[in-house]
Protein backbone atom coordinates (compact mmCIF):
# COMPACT_ATOMS: atom_id res chain seq x y z
CA UNK A 1 0.00 0.00 0.00
CA UNK A 2 1.93 3.01 -1.32
CA UNK A 3 0.03 5.62 2.21
CA UNK A 4 -1.70 3.80 5.02
CA UNK A 5 -3.55 6.40 7.55
CA UNK A 6 -4.98 4.72 10.94
CA UNK A 7 -7.04 6.31 13.32
CA UNK A 8 -5.73 9.64 12.91
CA UNK A 9 -6.69 12.43 14.50
CA UNK A 10 -6.55 16.26 15.24
CA UNK A 11 -8.19 18.65 18.09
CA UNK A 12 -7.70 22.06 18.18
CA UNK A 13 -9.23 23.04 21.64
CA UNK A 14 -12.21 20.96 22.64
CA UNK A 15 -13.45 20.33 18.49
CA UNK A 16 -12.23 17.61 16.37
CA UNK A 17 -11.22 18.22 12.93
CA UNK A 18 -10.74 15.17 12.05
CA UNK A 19 -11.54 11.82 14.18
CA UNK A 20 -10.32 8.46 13.78
CA UNK A 21 -10.11 8.35 10.01
CA UNK A 22 -8.63 5.30 8.08
CA UNK A 23 -7.51 5.50 4.37
CA UNK A 24 -5.70 3.03 2.00
CA UNK A 25 -4.20 5.04 -0.95
CA UNK A 26 -3.01 2.51 -3.54
CA UNK A 27 -0.53 2.90 -6.17
CA UNK A 28 -1.39 3.85 -9.61
CA UNK A 29 -4.75 5.26 -8.62
CA UNK A 30 -6.53 8.50 -7.64
CA UNK A 31 -8.33 8.87 -4.69
CA UNK A 32 -10.52 11.40 -3.62
CA UNK A 33 -11.39 13.23 -0.16
CA UNK A 34 -15.38 15.07 -0.84
CA UNK A 35 -17.30 16.69 2.44
CA UNK A 36 -18.79 20.07 2.54
CA UNK A 37 -16.50 22.61 3.87
CA UNK A 38 -15.23 22.18 7.64
CA UNK A 39 -15.69 18.46 7.22
CA UNK A 40 -12.03 17.82 7.76
CA UNK A 41 -10.35 17.62 4.40
CA UNK A 42 -7.76 20.40 4.31
CA UNK A 43 -6.81 19.37 7.73
CA UNK A 44 -6.61 16.18 6.61
CA UNK A 45 -3.97 17.03 4.07
CA UNK A 46 -1.98 18.98 6.44
CA UNK A 47 -1.68 16.06 8.66
CA UNK A 48 -0.63 13.83 5.86
CA UNK A 49 1.82 16.52 4.67
CA UNK A 50 3.39 17.44 8.02
CA UNK A 51 1.77 21.08 8.36
CA UNK A 52 -0.23 20.12 11.52
CA UNK A 53 0.63 16.67 14.07
CA UNK A 54 -1.70 14.55 14.77
CA UNK A 55 -3.65 14.06 18.15
CA UNK A 56 -3.72 10.72 17.34
CA UNK A 57 -3.35 7.52 14.93
CA UNK A 58 -0.43 7.47 12.21
CA UNK A 59 0.49 7.62 8.62
CA UNK A 60 2.68 5.24 7.14
CA UNK A 61 4.14 5.89 2.97
CA UNK A 62 6.10 3.14 1.45
CA UNK A 63 5.98 1.41 4.69
CA UNK A 64 7.69 4.15 6.32
CA UNK A 65 6.38 6.10 9.13
CA UNK A 66 6.05 9.50 8.39
CA UNK A 67 3.13 10.83 11.16
CA UNK A 68 5.95 13.38 12.29
CA UNK A 69 7.19 14.15 9.25
CA UNK A 70 8.19 18.26 8.30
CA UNK A 71 6.44 19.61 5.03
CA UNK A 72 10.12 19.19 3.76
CA UNK A 73 10.94 15.62 4.23
CA UNK A 74 7.39 14.63 3.36
CA UNK A 75 8.28 16.08 -0.30
CA UNK A 76 11.67 15.03 -0.20
CA UNK A 77 10.15 11.65 0.46
CA UNK A 78 8.32 11.45 -2.48
CA UNK A 79 4.63 13.16 -1.72
CA UNK A 80 4.17 16.73 -3.46
CA UNK A 81 0.85 19.02 -2.88
CA UNK A 82 -0.66 21.61 -4.26
CA UNK A 83 -3.29 24.40 -2.61
CA UNK A 84 -6.40 25.54 -2.71
CA UNK A 85 -5.17 28.77 -3.46
CA UNK A 86 -2.67 28.74 -6.57
CA UNK A 87 0.91 29.52 -5.02
CA UNK A 88 3.25 31.02 -7.41
CA UNK A 89 5.38 33.31 -7.90
CA UNK A 90 3.94 36.28 -10.00
CA UNK A 91 6.64 38.31 -10.93
CA UNK A 92 8.52 34.98 -12.27
CA UNK A 93 7.99 33.31 -15.31
CA UNK A 94 6.09 29.63 -15.80
CA UNK A 95 9.76 27.94 -16.04
CA UNK A 96 11.44 29.77 -13.31
CA UNK A 97 8.40 28.33 -10.89
CA UNK A 98 8.96 24.92 -12.12
CA UNK A 99 12.37 25.48 -11.27
CA UNK A 100 11.87 26.25 -8.30
CA UNK A 101 10.59 22.74 -7.58
CA UNK A 102 13.32 21.20 -8.59
CA UNK A 103 15.43 22.35 -5.60
CA UNK A 104 14.45 19.47 -3.23
CA UNK A 105 16.01 16.95 -6.03
CA UNK A 106 19.34 19.29 -6.10
CA UNK A 107 22.39 18.24 -4.38
CA UNK A 108 24.67 21.14 -5.34
CA UNK A 109 25.95 23.41 -2.50
CA UNK A 110 27.07 27.50 -2.80
CA UNK A 111 30.38 25.94 -3.81
CA UNK A 112 29.18 24.79 -6.60
CA UNK A 113 26.70 27.58 -7.22
CA UNK A 114 29.51 30.14 -6.95
CA UNK A 115 32.36 28.53 -8.97
CA UNK A 116 29.78 26.93 -11.10
CA UNK A 117 31.60 23.34 -10.62
CA UNK A 118 30.68 20.27 -13.18
CA UNK A 119 28.22 18.93 -11.09
CA UNK A 120 26.09 22.32 -10.73
CA UNK A 121 26.23 22.88 -14.48
CA UNK A 122 25.05 18.75 -14.75
CA UNK A 123 22.22 19.58 -12.42
CA UNK A 124 21.20 22.59 -14.07
CA UNK A 125 20.95 21.29 -17.36
CA UNK A 126 19.16 18.47 -15.91
CA UNK A 127 16.72 20.55 -13.86
CA UNK A 128 15.50 22.67 -17.33
CA UNK A 129 15.36 19.14 -18.98
CA UNK A 130 12.58 17.74 -16.31
CA UNK A 131 10.90 21.32 -15.67
CA UNK A 132 10.52 21.77 -19.29
CA UNK A 133 8.75 17.96 -19.69
CA UNK A 134 6.32 18.87 -17.05
CA UNK A 135 5.53 21.98 -18.51
CA UNK A 136 5.32 20.10 -21.30
CA UNK A 137 3.45 16.92 -19.65
CA UNK A 138 0.42 19.49 -18.01
CA UNK A 139 -0.42 21.13 -21.53
CA UNK A 140 1.43 24.75 -20.76
CA UNK A 141 5.14 24.64 -22.01
CA UNK A 142 4.06 27.70 -24.65
CA UNK A 143 3.46 29.99 -22.25
CA UNK A 144 6.82 29.27 -19.85
CA UNK A 145 8.93 32.29 -20.66
CA UNK A 146 5.25 34.37 -19.46
CA UNK A 147 5.22 35.66 -15.99
CA UNK A 148 3.01 33.75 -13.65
CA UNK A 149 1.12 37.10 -13.25
CA UNK A 150 0.17 37.52 -16.86
CA UNK A 151 -1.19 33.71 -17.39
CA UNK A 152 -5.03 32.95 -17.11
CA UNK A 153 -6.23 30.89 -13.75
CA UNK A 154 -5.93 27.65 -15.93
CA UNK A 155 -2.77 27.80 -16.93
CA UNK A 156 -1.60 28.87 -13.17
CA UNK A 157 -3.46 25.97 -12.05
CA UNK A 158 -1.87 23.25 -14.58
CA UNK A 159 1.56 25.29 -14.27
CA UNK A 160 0.85 24.33 -10.03
CA UNK A 161 0.61 20.58 -10.97
CA UNK A 162 4.25 21.02 -13.21
CA UNK A 163 5.67 22.68 -10.23
CA UNK A 164 4.77 19.61 -8.10
CA UNK A 165 5.42 17.09 -10.69
CA UNK A 166 8.70 18.78 -10.95
CA UNK A 167 9.81 17.34 -7.71
CA UNK A 168 9.23 13.65 -8.81
CA UNK A 169 6.64 12.34 -6.49
CA UNK A 170 5.20 8.97 -6.04
CA UNK A 171 2.17 10.88 -4.49
CA UNK A 172 0.35 13.99 -5.09
CA UNK A 173 -2.18 15.90 -3.26
CA UNK A 174 -4.49 17.96 -4.74
CA UNK A 175 -6.62 20.56 -2.93
CA UNK A 176 -9.37 21.67 -4.76
CA UNK A 177 -7.26 21.66 -8.53
CA UNK A 178 -9.88 22.78 -10.43
CA UNK A 179 -10.71 25.73 -8.09
CA UNK A 180 -11.63 28.86 -10.08
CA UNK A 181 -11.58 26.90 -13.59
CA UNK A 182 -14.22 27.62 -15.66
CA UNK A 183 -16.51 24.73 -15.87
CA UNK A 184 -15.97 24.49 -20.08
CA UNK A 185 -11.73 23.87 -18.98
CA UNK A 186 -12.75 21.24 -16.40
CA UNK A 187 -12.94 18.29 -18.48
CA UNK A 188 -9.56 19.26 -20.18
CA UNK A 189 -7.99 19.33 -16.79
CA UNK A 190 -9.20 16.23 -14.83
CA UNK A 191 -8.02 14.55 -18.20
CA UNK A 192 -4.87 15.94 -16.85
CA UNK A 193 -5.13 14.60 -13.13
CA UNK A 194 -6.64 11.05 -14.65
CA UNK A 195 -3.34 11.21 -16.81
CA UNK A 196 -0.65 11.25 -13.68
CA UNK A 197 -0.71 7.29 -12.64
CA UNK A 198 0.37 6.81 -16.24
CA UNK A 199 3.75 8.81 -14.97
CA UNK A 200 3.52 6.47 -12.18
CA UNK A 201 2.12 9.71 -9.94
CA UNK A 202 -0.68 8.65 -7.47
CA UNK A 203 -3.21 10.87 -6.64
CA UNK A 204 -5.18 11.87 -3.56
CA UNK A 205 -7.49 14.89 -4.01
CA UNK A 206 -9.88 17.11 -2.08
CA UNK A 207 -12.64 18.61 -4.80
CA UNK A 208 -15.99 20.16 -4.67
CA UNK A 209 -16.83 19.48 -8.59
CA UNK A 210 -18.76 16.08 -8.07
CA UNK A 211 -19.14 15.02 -11.33
CA UNK A 212 -15.46 15.86 -12.20
CA UNK A 213 -14.47 13.43 -9.07
CA UNK A 214 -17.24 10.68 -10.50
CA UNK A 215 -15.12 10.69 -13.41
CA UNK A 216 -11.89 10.76 -12.18
CA UNK A 217 -11.32 9.03 -8.73
CA UNK A 218 -11.11 5.15 -7.90
CA UNK A 219 -11.59 5.26 -4.62
CA UNK A 220 -14.11 8.04 -2.63
CA UNK A 221 -13.67 8.98 1.10
CA UNK A 222 -16.70 11.38 2.36
CA UNK A 223 -15.84 12.88 5.36
CA UNK A 224 -18.86 14.02 7.90
CA UNK A 225 -17.44 16.58 10.72
CA UNK A 226 -13.87 15.08 10.42
CA UNK A 227 -15.23 11.72 10.97
CA UNK A 228 -15.39 8.84 8.02
CA UNK A 229 -19.40 8.74 6.99
CA UNK A 230 -18.50 6.38 3.86
CA UNK A 231 -15.78 5.11 1.44
CA UNK A 232 -15.69 3.19 -1.51
CA UNK A 233 -16.00 3.50 -5.42
CA UNK A 234 -17.86 6.20 -7.36
CA UNK A 235 -20.90 3.83 -7.60
CA UNK A 236 -21.32 2.80 -4.34
CA UNK A 237 -21.12 6.62 -3.05
CA UNK A 238 -23.86 7.67 -5.44
CA UNK A 239 -26.17 5.24 -4.30
CA UNK A 240 -24.88 4.93 -0.66
CA UNK A 241 -28.01 6.71 1.19
CA UNK A 242 -26.24 8.33 4.15
CA UNK A 243 -24.16 10.38 1.10
CA UNK A 244 -27.36 10.86 -0.33
CA UNK A 245 -28.50 12.64 2.32
CA UNK A 246 -25.75 14.03 3.64
CA UNK A 247 -24.30 15.55 0.27
CA UNK A 248 -25.59 14.67 -2.62
CA UNK A 249 -29.31 15.39 -2.10
CA UNK A 250 -32.08 13.20 -3.03
CA UNK A 251 -34.74 12.97 -5.66
CA UNK A 252 -37.47 13.10 -2.84
CA UNK A 253 -35.99 16.54 -1.28
CA UNK A 254 -35.76 18.16 -4.42
CA UNK A 255 -38.94 16.97 -5.27
CA UNK A 256 -40.12 18.69 -1.76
Amino acid sequence: MLLEIRGLGKRFGGLDAVKNVDLDVQEGQVTAVIGPNGAGKSTLFNLIHGFYRPTSGSVAFNGRDITHSSPHNSVSGGIARTFQTTHLFDDSTLLENVLAGRIVRSKSNVFDAIFHTPRHRRESALNHDKALEALEFCGVAEFRHDLASNVPQEVQKRTAVAMALATEPELMLLDEPAGGIPEEETTDFGNLIRSLPSRGVSVLLVEHKMSMIMDLADTILVLDHGQKLAIGSPAEIQSNPDVIRAYLGSTKDEEN
